[in-house]
């Protein structure tokens, strides 16, 4: 907390210094949207580069004078909640006063520019991002608070908790990890009791695009038991995406790479080439629409895919068929098709990659 106070102090006393010398102050932050300050390393994923550009927040400019006054707004409030040892969720520090901040999504960037400028995980910045992640399977841990939480004992969901870093004595007897894209296909393989028919495993989902917990805790899942992780997507852009974020990271959060990514992930479905492989009907997928053209493209150049060449071959497949097709895609074949012989045969005979 000292180290965090330290870097808040310094950022003010540069305010100070310029306002000394009759200059107008300036916030200087990385720009984290920008690929050319990304580089791709195999062992971490996207990582921001050391010399990367930034972008200058003046408190005398029209554009940026407010973005100025919330970021030492905010700043303000982070300093008082690590003094003082509490927290608060991003939406907390919001609907303190939603008629200053404007959106949720102003707080949420700035609280990313201020984690990446003082180069402390948002964790240390004593701010808990609200968790939609859902955890179940053969796990158990200790919170931060002493709560015991058992997924092993039955059906029952538990939340991914706020705090990732604070849990405590995991035990775990799995044999594999699933991360799964949507909550419906999540709750489908709970129904099914699927986790303790296969082999244990621990289910996780992010509930579309993940948010930090949930990828905090894959990671410490990692970390702690290192066995395979296998990701359950849509065989479509968005949900190569989502994968892409558990395994190599998101650009805009690049700066946090160490703490966030497994690059070890392995894609076990929905593949392209399953489709068909399984004989699915035509008229059972989905056309492309631009915005999934636009997507793939996008993905397709990246530069993880081109140290993926059985990634790229069913990217590609699915740019030439412009189709795409959900996990619930499989109910045409059986309505228990899923767990009861995609995913056993699946693990049975390594149909990853």
């Amino acid at each position: 907390s000292s180290e965090v106070l330290e870097a808040i102090e310094n950022v003010i006393q540069g305010v100070l210094q310029s306002l000394a010398q009759k200059k107008a102050p300036v916030l200087t932050v990385a720009n984290r949207t920008d690929w050319r300050n990304i580089e791709y390393k195999d062992s971490v994923g996207l990582q921001m580069i050391p010399r990367c550009t930034t972008k200058q927040i003046r408190s005398d400019c029209p554009q940026s004078a407010k973005r100025f006054a919330l970021m030492l707004k905010i700043l303000s409030m982070i300093y008082k909640m690590v003094q003082s040892n509490t927290y608060a969720t991003k939406r907390d520090i919001y609907y303190s006063d939603t008629l200053l901040f404007g959106s949720q999504s102003v707080v949420d960037q700035i609280i990313n520019d201020i984690s990446c400028m003082l180069k402390i995980p948002r964790r240390s910045l004593h701010v808990l991002s609200t968790t939609k992640g859902f955890v179940a399977g053969n796990l158990s841990y200790t919170e931060e608070d002493g709560t015991k939480v058992n997924c092993t004992c039955s059906a029952t969901v538990s939340t991914v908790p706020s705090n990732v870093q604070g849990i405590k004595n995991l035990t775990s007897h799995a044999k594999f990890i699933l991360i799964v894209e949507k909550d419906a296909t999540f709750q489908r393989l709970l129904d099914d009791d699927f986790f303790n028919k296969v082999s244990p495993c621990i289910m996780i989902t992010g509930r579309g695009i993940p948010d930090l917990n949930t990828r905090l805790l894959v990671r410490k899942l990692w970390d702690s038991f290192q066995i395979p992780i296998f990701t359950l997507m849509d065989a479509d852009p968005h949900g190569v995406e989502i994968m892409c974020v558990y395994k190599y990271g998101s650009v805009s959060m690049s700066f946090e790479a160490h703490h966030l990514t497994v690059p070890s992930i392995k894609w076990l479905g929905l593949l392209p080439s399953d489709l068909e492989r399984l004989n699915i009907c035509k008229d059972a997928l989905i056309p492309f629409t631009k915005q999934d053209e636009n997507k793939l493209a996008s993905i397709q150049k990246r530069p993880y895919i081109a140290c993926q060449p059985l990634w790229k071959k069913e990217l590609e497949i699915m740019a030439a068929s412009k189709l795409k097709a959900e996990i619930q895609v499989l109910t045409s074949l059986s309505s228990d098709y899923l767990s009861r012989v995609y995913l056993p045969n699946k693990l049975q005979f390594g149909g990853w990659l």
